[in-house]
């Protein structure tokens, strides 16, 4: 990308090259199947993320375990690449006794507390904010943790983007606002949400530094979140990056995107494919191999397969698990509510 503010970082090591290319190949082959499972009636809702694997996979890697992040639709594999079992990752999709939001999130909506990822709303930027609040919070408890908040190009348009960024300038909070400008907020085109193209200089107006990237070069989103990472960590303040990029596929499996754009727009971002091209890099540095790939391929297959499989035979979430999480400590006419459920269904609580 011609105007790209950030290149590359030399000091990559080769581990980190292929584990972003190992994750990026596992999260599209994921995709391919969910999409897949959504046609077959077997799942009810997918928001797939074709062609803009490399930001969530760069930033997972980039980011320290301590860090907090908040999603948006296509960075739920975050938590993959942070060590989330696959399984209960797909049972939320299935909604199975095995998801750790006991069926209440529509699909898509992935988060847990192990791997300090939280809930979002299909609400467009209401995570800003709340990013912006936990980093604050982090500060005043001394804790060395950072805010991850992740945004779409669409996102810019919204209040809660006006709020969070003018907040975090202001309190110089220690949080990184990664933004996929992937030129589609659903249907409406970049030039048609905003005047401004060049999403980077919106953090301008808040005090904020703003970083510009090819959100299709693995290597240079991982250098720029690493870069302003450590701006957090250092008393800094906040950063906004724009990676630009393109949604190659729907926006979810309820969208048909050849009702508003032209097939020949995607001709030049596939010859920019993040895989390919990180696996180019690969070949030609002699770290991977087009026969490591094909294992590779096997490999993730097998996976994917056993764990749909494991997921499918699961139960349902327990009835009265909707009385869980409610309060700290279950109140007597909830505790009522829940007896009188498990009599009537011939359960002994």
């Amino acid at each position: 990308m011609d105007d790209a503010q950030v290149e590359p970082s030399s000091a990559i090591e080769p581990e980190t090259k292929l584990a972003l290319y190992r994750h990026m190949r596992r999260i599209r082959k994921l995709d391919e199947r969910m999409l897949k499972l959504q046609r077959e009636g077997r799942i009810s809702f997918y928001g797939p993320a074709l062609g803009q694997e490399a930001t969530p996979v760069a930033t997972a890697l980039a980011i320290q375990p301590c860090d907090w992040v908040f999603p948006a639709l296509r960075e739920s594999s975050v938590m993959l690449v942070r060590g989330f079992p696959l399984v209960r990752y797909l049972a939320q999709l299935f909604a199975t006794d095995l998801d750790v939001l006991k069926g209440r999130q529509m699909p898509s909506h992935m988060s847990a507390r192990e791997v300090k990822q939280v809930s979002w709303s299909s609400a467009v930027g209401t995570q800003l904010p709340h990013a912006v609040g936990m980093a604050c919070a982090a500060r005043l408890r001394g804790d060395s943790a950072i805010a991850i908040a992740f945004l779409s190009d669409g996102a810019t348009s919204v209040g809660d983007f006006h709020s969070a960024l003018n907040f975090a300038g202001v309190f110089k909070a220690p949080c990184v606002f990664v933004c996929q400008n992937n030129q589609w907020a659903i249907s409406v085109p970049l030039s048609r949400q905003t005047a401004q193209g060049v999403l980077a200089l919106k953090a301008t107006a808040y005090g904020l530094p703003g970083l510009r990237v090819d959100g299709n070069d693995a290597l240079a989103v991982y250098s720029a979140v690493q870069q302003a990472c450590q701006a957090a960590r250092d008393g800094l303040g906040p950063t906004f990056i724009e990676c630009v990029t393109c949604r190659m596929g729907p926006h979810s499996s309820s969208d048909d995107p050849s009702r508003y754009r032209q097939s020949s727009e995607l001709d030049q971002w596939a010859r920019r494919d993040p895989i390919q091209r990180l696996g180019a890099h690969l070949y030609q540095s002699g770290l991977f191999s087009p026969e490591s790939d094909q294992l590779l391929e096997q490999a993730i297959d097998a996976e994917l397969s056993s764990a749909i499989a494991t997921v499918e035979a699961g139960a349902p979430p327990a009835v009265d698990s909707l009385f869980d999480d409610v309060y700290a400590r279950l109140p007597w006419h909830l505790f009522e509510q829940r007896q009188e459920l498990l009599a009537r269904r011939g359960v002994v609580g």
